[in-house]
């Protein structure tokens, strides 16, 4: 993998986690104290970031570090680990209603 090829993933990334916030280059730019067309740079992968502005970025996005430098998922596995994600804590929630159920069936018919 090559620098290019760093500096595109982590601008498509960036991108992907600033719109997802409802954040504007703009307003991204005003929190991390860089100028607006630096982010454009940065998502058009032309530019590189310093390690204190990767840090601030990823503090105002609510992400990891590394989470920039992974390379995007093909829709269907975003797809895929969204359908898991949510089946998962589907199940969490319904279990805990369960036992909720069970509970109060064991408290009015037992004690």
């Amino acid at each position: 993998m090559t620098e290019s090829d760093l500096r595109a993933i982590f601008g498509e990334n960036l991108k992907r986690y600033r719109t997802f916030k409802g954040l504007s280059q703009a307003k991204l730019a005003e929190m991390v104290d860089i100028s607006p067309n630096f982010i454009s740079d940065i998502e058009s992968g032309k530019r590189w970031v310093s390690s204190d502005t990767l840090v601030n970025f990823a503090e105002v996005l609510g992400i990891e570090v590394y989470e920039f430098l992974k390379p995007p998922q093909a829709p269907e596995d975003e797809l895929s680990a969204f359908i898991q994600s949510y089946t998962g804590k589907a199940a969490a929630a319904a279990s805990e209603a369960v036992a909720r159920s069970l509970a109060d069936l064991r408290k009015q018919y037992i004690n």
